[in-house]
């Protein structure tokens, strides 16, 4: 079936998600043909809320979207791939903050740069003013929170 034709049926809501769902899927497969070091998206995720940023973990769980202990696994594998550093929080033995490493950095702008390229073929598609207009709109306050 075209896949244009099952985008028209679809609500507001369905159709970000359809369309979220594939640029995530299109931007995971980018980095990952590319590098040794598998990234998944929840991990993508977890590194755009501590780039140039030295938050606590807890300051991370409480903005993204995952679960506490899914964001506990992927912080483990994160440090296992060289991506992150926990170290203790000065004088506070409970508290631990997240920052990426070198590698880390460099792993995200490079992904950063691979999401501008699929960002330009898709302005090649449909143009620049429509994604200039669409992403205008995505910044909107919705009103819904």
């Amino acid at each position: 079936m075209d896949s244009n034709f099952a985008l028209q049926n679809l609500d507001l809501i369905d159709l970000l998600s359809e369309r979220h769902s594939l640029l995530r899927k299109i931007s995971e497969e980018a980095w990952n043909s590319q590098s040794e070091i598998y990234i998944s998206n929840s991990e993508w995720y977890i590194m755009a809320r501590i780039y140039k940023k030295r938050p606590t973990i807890s300051y991370v769980t409480k903005h993204v979207d995952i679960s506490r202990q899914a964001i506990h696994k992927f912080m483990k594998q994160l440090a296992a791939k060289g991506l992150i550093e926990i170290q203790n929080v000065e004088n506070n033995k409970k508290e631990k903050c997240v920052q990426l490493t070198a590698l880390g950095e460099d792993c995200y702008e490079k992904n950063e740069g691979l999401k501008a390229q699929l960002e330009q073929k898709i302005a090649e598609k449909i143009g620049t003013e429509q994604v200039a207009i669409l992403k205008e709109l995505l910044q909107l306050e919705w009103g819904i929170e």
